[in-house]
Order: structure tokens, then C-alpha cells, then sequence
């Protein structure tokens, strides 16, 4: 197939892109910077310069594919105060997609997230499953959400449309996501810390299996799936603050839930939440079988210590 890939240099697509080539697809990726567009010409893939805000150029290039991932979000404003931002412009290149595809029968996969869907219990692919009317009336990171149930509705349009959705703990080695940031705050506060017991528990996934499970449901997820890319169901906080303290050489403590906040900088208001999410229903509908190591085998690799 020919994909068009947005967030094709990021995280994710970086090595979502090379399993799509090694499988044999031919992949088109949206990137901003030259420096990004440089790094994906170098895996052999076609560069379209462009953002989430060029919908012309968002349509011309979905037109023009056999079907289509969408990984990029503007995290950058998202985690900076203005969510709604990002998630107006998420939904609004959700909508452009949905309207170009709309009755080919061409894949469409959405990468969304886990956390805050059902905290306190195991979330299944059934969960965040109601139909939404207009994700636009949704506020916040519930808009997010909406625009993944937004997604699956393109299913009875002629769209073979899924929603992949990731745990916080994307992780592997080059990670700048929330383990580097764990390591960055217990390297600054002199302590690695967790909330109240730290028994709240978050899911994790290593980046090549979560790219292998993007490049299964392009290729077989049915209309309408919602996918999970977990390998484990949930870490214990504690167990996670406990080897980056063994491997910074500093103590795990508690962190009042009141001083969250001001410990974890943007993390305070996530750090807390317990999260555990399965994957039995995506294995078994793609048969996905996750062959890198677990977060804490990850951890202890080093990788995450290193001097930068």
C-alpha cells in the first residue's frame, strides 16, 4: 500500500515508518522541519512538508494513498496550557481524513490515548466505545476522546477505521517522553518520587511493538476496532520510581498527593492516576504478540541514565 503517515518523524512514527518499508509499503511522510524531513528521506520514505493546520494538504495526500496513520498531535501547546488547541486541531484533521475516505473502503488508523478512560480498573477495548455526535462540543482531553469515537463512527461511512490507543509509557531507548521526564525530575528534586502509596499502576509499551501493532491494523484491523498497544497491564509508580532511584543512586520516596503538582511540574496532575489497561482482545483479533522487553527489563537496561 501507499500510506500517508502523519507525526512520521516523531517518537513513534520513526519507527512506525521502517516497519511499513520493511513490510513492503510504500510510505509518504508529513513532517515540519528539515532537519525531520531529511531524517525521513534517509529511511527511504517520500517527505510532504507540511502541519496538522495545511488541510489541503492533509486531503491531496490522503487522496492520493491507499490508506492512512495519523500519530501526529501538537503535544507541544497540548502540554503547555492549551490542550483545546491541540485537540481542535486533531479533530479538524480527523474530519478532512473522514470526508476524503469516506466510502473507499481504505484503512484510517487513529492513535489515541488510555490514560484517565476507566481509572481504578483494567480498561478493555470495549471501554470509550459511545458514539459521539460532535467531538467539537467536547472540552479539555475528553475532546481527544471524542475524536477517536469520532473516528470508529467513520466505520459506517465506508472507512475500514480504527483507533490504536497507546499507554503513557511508550518506551525505548531515545525516549523523551514521561520515563525521561520521571528521570529528569528525580535527577533535579535529588529524590525519585511517587504519590501517596504508589500503588497506582500505569500499562507500557516499547515503541517497535507498539509500530508493529500500527502496521497490523493498516494492514487487517476491521472497521470500527479499537486496539490496544499495552505489554504490560500496569507497573506499580513505586516499583518504576524505585529503579530509576537504584539506578540514580537516590531514595524513592512519597510525595504528598497535595504537593504533586509542584513536584512533577506538568506530570503532577498524571502521576497519581492508576491506569491498568488490557490487550487480550487485540491479540487475539490480530494475533499481536509483543517481543521487546517489558518497562522495568527496559529501565534497567540504562539507556535512560546516560549522559545526554
Amino acid at each position: 500500500m501507499r500510506v500517508f503517515v502523519t507525526g512520521a518523524s516523531g517518537w513513534i512514527g520513526s519507527a512506525v515508518v521502517p516497519e511499513l518499508i520493511g513490510a513492503g509499503h510504500e510510505v509518504v511522510g508529513l513532517t515540519r522541519s528539515d532537519a525531520s524531513a531529511a531524517a525521513l528521506a534517509r529511511t527511504g520514505a517520500q517527505v510532504c512538508r507540511g502541519t496538522l493546520d495545511d488541510l489541503g494538504t492533509l486531503r491531496d495526500t490522503a487522496a492520493a494513498s491507499d490508506g492512512v496513520i495519523h500519530l501526529a498531535f501538537k503535544h507541544d501547546i497540548a502540554f503547555s496550557g492549551d490542550f483545546q488547541g491541540a485537540a481542535d486541531a486533531d479533530r479538524r484533521a480527523v474530519e478532512t481524513f473522514g470526508e476524503v475516505l469516506a466510502g473507499s473502503g481504505r484503512p484510517f488508523v487513529l492513535a489515541s490515548g488510555i490514560l484517565g478512560l476507566t481509572p481504578g480498573r483494567v480498561v478493555t477495548e470495549r471501554d470509550g466505545r459511545d458514539s459521539a455526535a460532535d467531538a467539537s462540543h467536547d472540552d479539555g482531553p475528553q475532546a481527544r476522546q471524542a475524536t477517536a469515537r469520532r473516528t470508529l463512527d467513520l466505520a459506517s461511512h465506508g472507512v475500514r477505521s480504527s483507533v490504536l490507543r497507546l499507554p503513557p509509557t511508550v518506551y525505548g531507548e531515545g525516549d523523551h517522553g514521561f520515563m525521561a521526564a520521571l528521570v529528569g525530575i528525580a535527577r533535579e528534586r535529588g529524590v525519585s518520587g511517587y504519590v501517596g502509596d504508589g500503588s497506582n499502576r500505569w500499562p507500557g509499551v516499547h515503541r517497535l511493538d507498539a509500530a508493529h501493532l500500527f502496521r497490523l491494523a493498516l494492514e487487517k484491523a476491521p472497521a470500527g476496532s479499537v486496539l490496544h498497544a499495552v505489554t504490560d497491564e500496569g507497573v506499580p509508580i513505586r516499583t518504576v520510581a524505585e529503579v530509576i532511584g537504584r539506578h540514580l543512586g537516590l531514595p524513592a520516596v512519597s510525595i504528598p498527593g497535595e504537593e504533586a503538582g509542584a513536584h512533577f511540574s506538568w506530570l503532577g496532575g498524571m502521576i497519581g492516576l492508576d491506569a491498568p489497561a488490557s490487550s487480550a482482545l487485540t491479540r487475539e483479533l490480530l494475533g499481536w504478540q509483543p517481543v521487546q522487553p517489558g518497562l522495568v527489563d527496559d529501565l534497567d537496561k540504562g539507556h535512560y541514565f546516560r549522559a545526554k
